[in-house]
């Protein structure tokens, strides 16, 4: 422990704490994320972390073998189509930053894929001596070889935006440019985009994003960008975009009130025509249809469609006023709609049903929708990616779960044939282990589902070192999915691993996700609670062997857990977290959650948030399992100052706990392959010494 680095103020007198009066946090200064003295304490921390994780046995082959996994060149390099080619942003040890490649379908279909580099970053940030780190690109339909390239300083959420020429590999001297902020770039035509940016003084909102979208002709300067729209300071942000699909082009401009609430326009001439949906719905169009997803139940026209539910029907008629809906998908007790995809002739539907996936076909022939069903894999997780959505009925097809190694094949609309593509290695041996599906019973009697993952020798004698991880937000699944780096660094080594689908989560669609919204956020942190009791019971494990672990609102979940109920772990991981709740909305993007979690100045939102902030319950009499807390300087969503504060807060207690804070990396906590494997090795190096 490091005591006494934080101590100044702490003997001041303190008012009342309340919404209306907040008090004085004397660890606020820890909040400056790049000033002296904050970087001092990082370094001090850091060191001590470093220090004790980074000379226990094991560590440096760990670290290695974790290297060599995410480094792998048999990694599937997944695609997307631009023009004739197929583009990947790749890493690996000769790539620290990383390449942007193109390959053909039929090269990428080979064995040993030739791939053309296209824009090398490690090249590019040496040459102009910037910390570039991929940030995405959006390219020019149908041929793309135009380009709008992001990069980032470190990682962060806020990028640069510049044109690239992919034809002469060279970005475009006088082409559309953009300073670092946080926003969007897209194409509506050769020569014009819609953009989002900082504009200067007020082009803001309170969540840190754009609240205004301007069209940007080639040739003009950005401060002469046409304003299309202007949200409010209020709201989250503002967006816009072009479908390309040829015969049905259309530009919507969307306003987005918060996480789950948006108005979305169809841009017509100089003219916005507001799209007559929910407000808490999603709408799309997919070539003459308009396809709606409902977070809630829509009563209209003397007829309800169910919350869950996915809608479609003509959007010319849908802009006209009318409502005559087909429901393409309802949801049951055990089943929600998980994903949409659309190709040339078809959408491809993925349910999930007691969190396992299936697909369904639907294609819309002379005005009615033919249903069927796809032969897939029935256990684990599947995605869809269309090739093409506009030319092409081929799409890939990701099937996963925790012991089979992932594997990508390419399917057909109408077919239930697959061809083979790309598939990982087996990066641990599978056939010791087994995978169970358990449910326990939370607080108010809700059955909670969770998967375990174990060796079929693991005895029920409470001895087993556990890892239990969830998340429980923002309608965010948690699925099986194929990961060496558990099998590698826990289950290689004799340890369980769970994954808890509590409340919050989308496991059972928005009616889940809502059930733990605001003043019910307590049933997500009684259902993963539950979860523990429900493995002790089962001598699965005991609290001498379990830890938990979560990232961004999945630290904030295990923060909260840590105060309620430190009897029932020995290991606390909390990676990029939300802990001071007190302060979350007025720390970069953290106003963009109040959707999710609610407003603290407000007197009646506080009074049910105080109860479980982790900053605010925190206490000096009580014991706490040992807490290893992992952030990023980078990360301009999650303020690091949560993860500093708590554990300033802890030391000044007298607990014991770890910090350490990459330098770079965004929210992600990590800018490159060999940061995410020194950081996972710390991690789990951390959870072996200990859970066993």
């Amino acid at each position: 422990m490091l005591l006494g680095l934080a101590t100044a103020g702490l003997a001041h007198a303190q008012s009342p704490d309340s919404a209306a009066n907040p008090p004085t946090d004397p660890l606020q200064w820890l909040e400056d994320i790049s000033g002296e003295r904050p970087m001092d304490w990082v370094r001090t921390h850091n060191a001590v972390t470093v220090k004790e994780l980074q000379s226990q046995p094991g560590f440096a082959a760990l670290d290695a073998r974790l290297k060599t996994i995410l480094n792998s060149k048999e990694r599937i390099a997944y695609v997307s189509k631009e023009g004739d080619y197929y583009y990947n942003f790749w890493r690996d040890a000769q790539h620290v930053r990383g390449i942007w490649r193109r390959t053909t379908l039929a090269q990428y279909q080979a064995a040993d894929t030739q791939w053309e580099t296209v824009i090398d970053l490690d090249a590019l940030a040496a040459s102009e001596g910037e910390n570039w780190v991929w940030g995405g690109v959006s390219c020019l339909y149908p041929k793309g070889e135009r380009c709008l390239v992001s990069l980032s300083r470190g990682g962060g959420d806020a990028k640069v935006v510049r044109e690239y020429d992919v034809a002469k590999r060279a970005f475009v001297d006088d082409g559309f440019k953009l300073p670092e902020a946080k926003g969007s770039a897209s194409w509506i035509d050769t020569d014009t985009i819609f953009v989002s940016t900082d504009f200067g003084p007020g082009s803001m909102t309170s969540s840190g994003y754009p609240r205004m979208i301007k069209q940007w002709r080639r040739g003009t300067p950005l401060t002469d960008a046409k304003t299309l729209y202007e949200a409010q300071a209020s709201d989250m942000s503002a967006g816009a975009y072009k479908d390309f699909t040829p015969g049905h082009e259309v530009q919507f401009v969307e306003r987005q009130i918060d996480f789950y609430s948006s108005e979305m326009f169809l841009r017509e001439g100089d003219s916005l025509k507001k799209l007559p949906k929910p407000i808490d719905a999603n709408a799309f169009t997919v070539r003459d249809q308009v396809v709606l997803t409902l977070r809630s139940d829509w009563n209209i026209n003397g007829k309800t469609y169910p919350q869950g539910a996915l809608l479609a029907m003509d959007f010319a008629a849908f802009m006209q006023g009318k409502q005559d809906f087909e429901v393409l998908y309802a949801p049951t007790a055990t089943s929600s709609l998980d994903g949409v995809a659309a190709t040339r002739s078809a959408i491809l539907i993925t349910e999930l049903d007691k969190v396992k996936n299936r697909i369904t076909e639907l294609r819309h022939v002379d005005g009615k929708w033919l249903r069927r069903a796809v032969d897939a894999p029935a256990l684990g997780t599947l995605v869809v990616n269309p090739l093409d959505p506009v030319d092409s009925d081929q799409y890939f097809l990701i099937v996963t779960d925790f012991l089979n190694p992932t594997t990508l094949y390419l399917g057909q609309v109408q077919s239930d044939a697959r061809t083979k593509i790309k598939s990982l290695p087996a990066y641990f041996d599978a056939k010791p282990y087994k995978v169970a599906q358990y449910e326990s019973t939370s607080k108010d009697g809700t059955k909670v589902p969770y998967f375990v993952i174990m060796n079929k020798k693991t005895r029920l004698d409470g001895k087993n070192p556990t890892v239990l991880y969830g998340y429980g937000g923002f309608e965010v699944s948690l699925k099986p999915n194929y990961s060496g780096i558990i099998g590698e660094s826990w289950l290689k080594q004799g340890g369980v691993y769970v994954l808890a689908n509590i409340r919050g989560g989308g496991e059972f669609g928005p009616r889940w996700h809502q059930a733990a919204l605001k003043e019910n956020r307590q049933r997500a942190y009684d259902d993963f609670i539950s979860v523990a009791q429900d493995l002790i019971k089962r001598k699965l494990t005991s609290p001498r062997h379990l830890g938990i672990m979560g990232g961004s609102n999945g630290g904030l979940l295990v923060g909260a857990v840590l105060t309620q109920r430190p009897d029932l772990f020995n290991a606390v991981v909390s990676q990029v977290p939300l802990l001071d709740m007190r302060r979350y909305n007025k720390l970069l993007a953290g106003a963009s959650w109040m959707g999710e979690y609610g407003d603290p100045d407000v007197p009646e939102q506080w009074s049910y948030i105080s109860k479980y902030s982790p900053y605010q319950n925190v206490f000096k009499d009580r014991k706490y399992p040992r807490t290893l807390f992992t952030t990023s300087t980078r990360d301009d969503r999650v303020h690091p100052g949560h993860a500093r504060k708590m554990v300033a807060k802890m030391d000044e207690q007298g607990h014991d706990v770890l910090y350490w804070e990459n330098t770079e990396g965004g929210h992600a906590g990590a800018a490159n392959n060999d940061q995410q494997a020194l950081m996972w090795a710390m991690t789990y190096t951390f959870l072996q010494k200990q859970l066993r």
